[in-house]
């Protein structure tokens, strides 16, 4: 944006520093003036006398006055030039770190000494947004490099597949087209996925009153035949707990949620409990799942985009895109909750979801 030239604010400060002590001098001088020469008695002007009178304490007084002002006019503007740089330091430094941010240098913080005062408070705010800007852009450029590497991948296949049945033409086509459309299908559920994960953090939904029992029901309804197919108990307990926001999202969020406690689970008699309930200022849903005990190091990784459990790789039907926990936590945050992960001693992981609660 183009300004005019205008003063600094050092300046500025300068001007009204010494204007303000020039103005107490002249007060104090006009107090002397009122409170004190009035009463001293007058004499002719041509008359000398031993006694002091108003005529000669005006003529020895003026002259001192006016020095004493110009002196206080030349100490303000010095004085409050220094003052003014001392009081404008910190908000040069905060100026400069701004100046290399807008440059792409998110690395550099102020980290002001001192105690705290409001160019402090402001200098540490100033830090934490860099720092959380740094993580954001970090985040995203994995991401971005992670998402390209996915897409990336079933594209390759198809392309080999392609090139094989061109260069072999008695190949079976079947298997072919089979296999075209797993790779297919999954670059669809990867997309699908990502357009999904960018509508939560946009949060560009309606809100409306939801059950969240009842979210948490359809989604352990469509996936018990993946359950008893896994050898797996699924169970919904719980009462009517009443949020707001987008049913679909919600119901995305549970089922990814319940799908991974079902994927993530031991190879035979495991068990999955979705729970919900309301407390006084939330709607809390738990899901709990039996399996392979996880290294505590790894729980904060897992609503990382593409991170698949202790492994980053799986081959059966229902591998995902590795988007999963990071689908859950991009919902949970657009609906301004909260989402903690604690793995279980015996093994598996219990999931807490708080949301807030309908008023």
């Amino acid at each position: 944006m183009t300004r005019r030239p205008g003063l600094s604010a050092r300046l500025k400060l300068t001007i009204s520093y010494a204007g303000f002590l020039l103005l107490a001098g002249a007060l104090l001088l006009a107090v002397v003036w009122v409170f004190l020469l009035r009463y001293v008695p007058d004499s002719p002007r041509g008359l000398l006398g031993v006694a002091p009178n108003r005529y000669l304490l005006v003529r020895v007084f003026a002259p001192a006055a006016a020095t004493a002002l110009a002196f206080l006019l030349v100490f303000g503007l010095l004085g409050g030039w220094v003052l003014a740089g001392r009081m404008l330091a910190p908000l040069t430094r905060i100026a400069d770190a701004a100046r290399m941010a807008s440059n792409g240098s998110l690395s550099h913080r102020i980290r002001m000494e001192g105690p705290k005062d409001e160019f402090r408070e402001l200098a540490d705010a100033f830090d934490t947004m860099l720092e959380q800007l740094q993580s954001h852009l970090g985040e995203q450029q994995r991401f971005a490099a992670n998402a390209s590497h996915e897409l990336r991948t079933p594209l390759a296949i198809s392309q080999t597949l392609l090139d094989v049945a061109r260069n072999d033409p008695t190949r079976d086509q079947g298997e072919l087209i089979e296999r075209l459309h797993t790779v297919n299908t999954r670059a669809i559920d990867l997309t699908e996925a990502l357009l999904l994960l960018t509508r939560a953090d946009r949060r560009s939904f309606t809100r409306e009153p939801i059950d969240l029992s009842l979210i948490a029901e359809e989604a352990t309804e469509t996936l018990l035949p993946l359950a008893e197919q896994r050898q797996i108990t699924l169970n919904a307990t719980g009462e009517k707990t009443q949020t707001v926001g987008s049913a679909a999202l919600l119901l995305r969020m549970v089922t990814n949620l319940v799908q991974n406690a079902i994927v993530h689970n031991l190879p035979a008699d495991g068990t999955v409990t979705v729970h919900t309930e309301s407390q006084h200022d939330a709607s809390v849903l738990r899901v709990e799942n039996t399996g392979h005990r996880l290294p505590p190091e790894l729980v904060p990784t897992l609503t990382e985009p593409f991170q698949r459990g202790t492994t980053r790789i799986r081959t059966d039907e229902h591998a995902g895109v590795g988007l999963g926990l990071a689908i859950v936590h991009s919902i949970v945050r657009a609906h301004d909750g909260t989402l903690d992960l604690t793995p279980r001693p015996t093994g598996g992981l219990l999931v807490t979801i708080r949301l807030p609660a309908t008023p």
